[in-house]
Parts: C-alpha cells; sequence; structure tokens
C-alpha cells in the first residue's frame, strides 16, 4: 500500500490533496460511492425527470440533467468518506 494510502488502526487516513485522492479512489470506496450513486441518482432521476422521458420529450438538456443528477449522490458519498478519514491535527504533528 502506498504511503499515501497508509493504513490506520482505522483504515487510510488523508491530509495532503494526494492522500485525499488515494483515500477517494480505494477500491472499496469507490464500490460504495459509485453503489450509492447509482442507487439515489437512479431514484432523483425518476423523481425530476421520468415524465419528459417517458412522454418522449426529453430534450438533450433533460438528458444533460439526468446525467449530472448522478453526481451529487456521488459527491454527498465521497465526502462522508473523506470527513469520517481525515487526519486530525495531532495525528498529523505527531
Amino acid at each position: 500500500m502506498s504511503e499515501a494510502a497508509s493504513s490506520t488502526t482505522e483504515g487510510p487516513a488523508w491530509s495532503t490533496w494526494s492522500e485525499l485522492i488515494a483515500v477517494v479512489t480505494l477500491p472499496r470506496h469507490l464500490k460504495r460511492t459509485i453503489t450509492v450513486s447509482l442507487i439515489v441518482g437512479t431514484v432523483f432521476v425518476v423523481m425530476n425527470q421520468l415524465g419528459p422521458i417517458m412522454a418522449g420529450d426529453a430534450t438533450p438538456l433533460v438528458w444533460v440533467k439526468a446525467a449530472l443528477t448522478y453526481l451529487t449522490p456521488l459527491c454527498v458519498s465521497n465526502i462522508g468518506i473523506l470527513s469520517a478519514t481525515r487526519r486530525s491535527d495531532s495525528a498529523r504533528r505527531g
């Protein structure tokens, strides 16, 4: 395992941008965040864009909105992982 994603007793932690990327791209974190994004994003698309899509009135803008809808849960779940794995100031110093 790289130094950026070095393990602590709770798992990988981060305090720099490169460590942040390493934590977010860990396979177990990617699996979780992508799963959340697909489930929650699909619910959001159904609630917000299904009408025009089913009616055949979906414009390119509707399709762009539908695709972008998956980014919200992806970002939120990544923020959750990052807030749970951030190395505290005392751990960074010592």
